[in-house]
């Protein structure tokens, strides 16, 4: 289902279909090291962490992880959406595209779009953000949005710092 288009963009609620493209997403060196590893190795793997994360997380929160695909063709070049952890009081955007993808504008359209969205349909007033200290693409990506640093968090349980960025709308 489509859920929002931009210019170049058409952001989707994930299925089961795209599992293949999931699971070359998450075993990305940046994804590994960014986000962490979620020990998803195979297509069926992949196709059970969409069931069970995006696509349960759109029928229970009315939002979720979106698959971003180039509007000319349909190409998947990566996903952008909300997410309410159970770690965060506010719900948090989040985005991750395919190397190939990178500098050219892709995730700040899709996350620009997602952050609008998430005020005006889904009536948030604050959205935060997560990021490790030195994903600097991230976190410039985040400022240039217009988030701003709030304080550094420990969410993983290994010592490990977590700058923590929020939108007031």
């Amino acid at each position: 289902m489509k859920i929002l288009e931009t210019e170049r963009l058409i952001l989707r609620t994930l299925n089961g279909g795209d599992a293949e493209f999931y699971l070359r997403l998450v075993t990305q060196p940046a994804w590994l090291q960014f986000i962490g590893d979620r020990g998803i190795r195979t297509v069926e793997a992949a196709q059970a962490a969409i069931l069970s994360g995006p696509v349960a997380a759109q029928a229970r929160d009315g939002f979720s992880f979106y698959m971003t695909e180039l509007k000319e063709g349909g190409l998947p070049i990566g996903i952008c959406g909300l997410v309410k952890r159970e770690t965060l009081e506010d719900v948090d955007i989040g985005y991750a595209f395919l190397p190939e993808f990178w500098g050219k504008g892709y995730a700040y359209e899709a996350a620009s779009a997602v952050l609008q969205h998430a005020n005006r349909v889904c009536g948030l007033q604050r959205v935060v953000a997560i990021t490790a200290p030195d994903n600097h693409a991230s976190i410039r990506l985040l400022e240039k949005m217009g988030l701003q640093f709030e304080k550094m968090l420990q969410l993983k349980g290994d010592g490990s710092d977590t700058k923590l960025f929020a939108y007031q709308f």
